[in-house]
Formats: structure tokens, C-alpha cells, sequence
């Protein structure tokens, strides 16, 4: 190739999301809203559908944003940091503490097919440290209303104000039963944590269709950020893939399988590696670019793309 020709640019294989969608998510009036919203979370069905690894890191950190956005909620001090903190530095068998027991139970939602086992009802309150009453009997009368009798955004909307009707104590299991309640309406088997990050304080004042309007905003902001988030995830994803056969460290490959679905991994010992090996291999990914340091710290630090 000539010195003055430039290589042709690589073609883009993720979709790219139309400008008015953009500029619509977030509308206040219901009917603009609630459009703009659907055509935002359509274009997230075939993401959550992918079988790629990269889906599973991609919830994990719309979890981890979803679980802050709570602990602020409740006014609690943790943010995006120590919630990782206290999971990724917690130890098998420990108690991750509140925050850590927070980030699970958010994590669980895309986890799982959330909502479609027969005993959720009697699970569902323990994630968020609820007592099992009255919540178990109001959860399984939403789950006789499910998908189908009205609209999935109004559905979910409502499933979350019923919630809610209990008390300031149950705003985070609410947000977390309207992502799931959502998923279920529009068909998707992992749900996505997505109301939280975006649904303002002021919101959960709000009753009918002004709390409709609220939460399809939400939920429209939401996609598009995840869109965004998924994309650059992917991007991420392509480049360390890309430098994996470069790589001669004896637990390099299991270290990049995990970096491909793990919000954040430890430099540490692996099963044919020492803790410096495996420190020195993650310096040499953050090196190329490929890799992000999590914390900023000098000791205890984590990675991930």
C-alpha cells in the first residue's frame, strides 16, 4: 500500500441509533414519550437476545449503575466504587455487606429469567432485605396480571407504583420489579436493569399518568445510554480479542474469557499463575490500551474493559 493511502475504513457492524430517537427519549408529554421510549428499547431486543459474553458484562454494569442510583435513593454513601468494592474484594462464603447484598440483587435481575420461576414470589423480598409480608401476596397477584392485557410501559409502570404503595423502604425492589415486569411484556428471557439510573427523586411523588410519563422517560434515557454502553463494550471487546494471540502467560486466555463478562477482576494468583504474573499481565493489557484500571489505587486494584 502506498505511503499516502490511507487504509479503508473498518465498516461498522453494530447498528447505529437514528437521531430522532435520541432527541425524543426523555420527553416530558406522555404520548411523544411513550413512543419514543418503545422505539428506544426495540432497538435493545436484539442486544438482549446475543448470546455473546460481552451481554453478560454489559448487565453487569447497567447493574452496578441501577444499584448506586438506589443507595442514593436511600440515602446511603456508596457509590459505583465501593458498591464493586464490596463484591469484587469480598471473599467466597463472606457477607458482602449491605452494598455487596445491593449490587447482587440487581445483578440477579439480568441474571436470570427473573419473574418466570414458581417460587419468585417468595424470593424476591430477601434481595433487597424486605420481610416476606405483605410483599409475597402483592407479587403474586401481579404476577396473575402478567403481559399481554395492556401495554408493556404501562404495565410495568403500574406493577411498580402497586410497590410502592408500601412504603419509602420498597422503592428499590419497585424499580427493580418494573424492569422485570417490562422484560416479561416485551419478551425478553434476562432483563435489563434500566429505570433506576434515570428515574428522578421527585418522580415517585407523581401518581397516574404523570408517573407513567416519568418512568417511560426514564426508561427511554435509559436505553439510550445502554445502547451507547453496549456499543463501546463491544468496541472494547473487539480489541482485546483482537491482542489474545499475542499474549504468552499461562492463565492469559482464562484472564480474557473472563474479562469478556466480569465487571471487574483482581490481579491475583489463577490456576498455573502467580499473583505477579498475573499483576504483570494486566499492566501489559493496560499498557496496549485494551484493559482499564477500575479504581486508581495503588494496591487492591481492579480491571476491567
Amino acid at each position: 500500500m502506498p505511503r499516502d493511502q490511507k487504509p479503508a475504513p473498518v465498516p461498522r457492524s453494530d447498528p447505529a441509533l437514528p437521531r430522532w430517537v435520541r432527541q425524543g427519549a426523555g420527553r416530558e408529554d406522555v404520548e411523544t414519550v411513550l413512543f419514543s421510549a418503545g422505539a428506544a428499547l426495540a432497538l435493545l431486543d436484539p442486544l438482549t437476545r446475543s448470546e455473546d459474553p460481552v451481554g453478560t458484562l454489559w448487565r453487569k454494569r447497567l447493574a452496578l449503575s441501577a444499584a448506586a442510583a438506589v443507595a442514593a435513593l436511600e440515602g446511603r454513601r456508596e457509590a459505583e466504587g465501593q458498591l464493586r468494592d464490596a463484591l469484587a474484594l469480598c471473599r467466597p462464603g463472606d457477607d458482602p455487606g449491605p452494598g455487596g447484598r445491593l449490587l447482587i440483587a440487581w445483578r440477579h435481575l439480568g441474571a436470570a429469567r427473573a419473574l418466570h420461576s414458581a417460587d419468585w414470589p417468595a424470593r424476591l423480598p430477601g434481595l433487597f432485605d424486605l420481610p416476606p409480608h405483605p410483599l409475597t401476596d402483592l407479587l403474586r397477584d401481579l404476577a396473575a396480571r402478567f403481559a399481554g392485557r395492556i401495554p408493556p410501559l404501562r404495565f410495568a409502570a403500574e406493577a411498580a407504583r402497586d410497590v410502592l404503595a408500601l412504603g419509602p423502604a420498597h422503592r428499590g425492589l419497585a424499580l427493580w420489579l418494573a424492569d422485570a415486569a417490562l422484560a416479561r411484556a416485551l419478551g425478553w428471557d434476562r432483563p435489563l436493569p434500566l429505570l433506576a439510573a434515570h428515574l428522578p427523586r421527585a418522580a415517585f411523588r407523581l401518581e397516574g399518568e404523570a408517573w407513567l410519563a416519568a418512568c417511560a422517560a426514564a426508561w427511554g434515557r435509559r436505553a439510550v445510554a445502554a445502547f451507547d454502553l453496549h456499543t463501546d463494550l463491544a468496541r472494547r471487546a473487539a480489541a482485546l480479542r483482537a491482542v489474545a494471540p499475542k499474549l504468552r502467560g499461562k492463565d492469559a486466555a482464562a484472564i480474557i474469557v473472563a474479562l469478556l463478562s466480569e465487571d471487574a477482576l483482581a490481579a491475583q494468583a489463577g490456576a498455573q499463575t502467580s499473583d505477579r504474573a498475573a499483576r504483570r499481565l494486566f499492566e501489559r493489557l493496560t499498557g496496549l490500551g485494551v484493559v482499564r484500571e477500575l479504581t486508581g489505587r495503588p494496591t487492591f486494584r481492579l480491571y476491567g474493559l
